[in-house]
């Protein structure tokens, strides 16, 4: 089976991890803050706080701007669950707006038209590797005196004219094992604001600053010592391995005629945790016939969030203009194997099953337009 993701872990990482088993020192210490500064460093920010997941890293960062019962968060229906649901368990509001069909994210016009006098924050999300535009939604939190908190589970080392990804607003990053740098579970959050990161921390840890003194209702959210070790050598193959993703997504868009493969929207640095086609009609189709010859293809996201049964409980959370755009890709995306532990004869026997399955009319006419993902 070629699996479309596989963690790669070496050496380095062992030797990491068994450092820090015969350290004795297994929860939040040294090793974590020495990943939290790397991290920092890296990034391009003052400050980066250790979480145990993405998820955790978005409540906190939600919290600590103060989000809660009454407000509103502007973001993507087309996304993980975790990102909507980070917001509601503040007790505040997601609304969802609608997403630009060139790059899969949250559009800043239509999040415009979405805000309203209880909204608090625009929450994008750098979808399957590739930047927001983050030269408009930054211009329309200051506009608003907004919050703006970045999900950037998928693209750690994605650049928006220059710059990476979270270092905008408050970024939120996932280390989930499937994820471009992976510590098995854990997360962080970056930011150029100490006021924020000081809070994150409280938050984090039971709102303690010292052992067994609770100042503010905080939770244990913390980052271990092992996990903090595998992410400080994953940190240093970081670069390497997205280049490794990009080589691959090339690789195999050159052997992909006429299908419509993801593009890098100019000024921006696509690091491709998912490589994502378009197919108008047919792609359940496609999808199975992928997976008759163990190429693990998949749908990232088969049902918006707004769809979620969940979230249609809650009654209408949508902004201005409905979501067309969200739930068309939902029924076109199909993501194939990209990750950096492909051989060639995987890449070749990815793209040989596709053609075979058009050709055999698993998928009916393509989408031609450019698959923005």
């Amino acid at each position: 089976m070629i699996r479309i993701a596989q963690p790669l872990l070496g050496e380095e990482e062992e030797q990491a991890v068994l450092a820090v088993l015969r350290s004795g020192q297994l929860s939040q210490g040294p090793a974590v803050r020495r990943f939290e500064e790397a991290f920092a460093r890296y990034i391009g920010v003052q400050e980066a706080v250790a979480v145990s997941s993405g998820t955790a890293a978005l409540h906190v960062a939600l919290l600590a701007h103060g989000i809660g019962p009454g407000d509103e968060v502007i973001t993507s229906p087309f996304t993980f669950v975790a990102t909507a649901n980070a917001v509601l368990a503040t007790g505040a509001r997601p609304v969802f707006a609608d997403i630009s069909e060139k790059d899969f994210n949250l559009d800043p016009a239509r999040a415009g038209e979405s805000i309203s006098e209880r909204t608090r924050a625009l929450l994008p999300v750098h979808l399957y590797g590739q930047a927001a535009d983050m030269e408009a939604l930054s211009a329309l939190a200051r506009r608003h005196g907004l919050a703006l908190i970045e999900d950037a589970c998928q693209a750690p080392g994605a650049l928006f004219g220059g710059r990476k990804v979270g270092s905008f607003g408050a970024g939120c990053f996932s280390f989930y094992a499937t994820k471009n740098i992976t510590t098995g579970e854990g997360g962080m959050i970056t930011t150029d604001d100490p006021k924020l990161a000081a809070r994150a921390r409280l938050l984090r840890d039971h709102g303690q600053r010292r052992r067994y003194v609770s100042e503010a209702l905080g939770y244990n959210l913390r980052m271990t010592e092992m996990a903090a070790a595998l992410g400080l050598a994953q940190l240093q193959k970081l670069d390497a391995l997205n280049e490794r993703r990009r080589a691959n997504a090339r690789y195999l868009t050159e052997r992909l005629p006429g299908v419509a493969t993801p593009r890098e929207i100019p000024g921006r640095y696509h690091v491709y945790h998912q490589y994502t086609i378009r197919v108008s009609k047919g792609r359940d189709a496609l999808l199975r016939h992928l997976r008759d010859r163990d190429i693990e293809a998949t749908v990232f996201y088969p049902l918006p969030v707004h769809k979620q049964p969940l979230y249609r409980g809650l009654g209408p959370s949508t902004g201005s203009g409905g979501l067309p755009v969200a739930e068309r890709l939902s029924r076109e995306v199909l993501s194939l194997p990209v990750h950096p532990g492909l051989s060639r004869e995987d890449l070749d026997a990815v793209a040989s099953a596709m053609r075979e399955g058009l050709a055999a009319g698993r998928a009916g006419r393509v989408a031609m337009e450019g698959a923005g993902g």
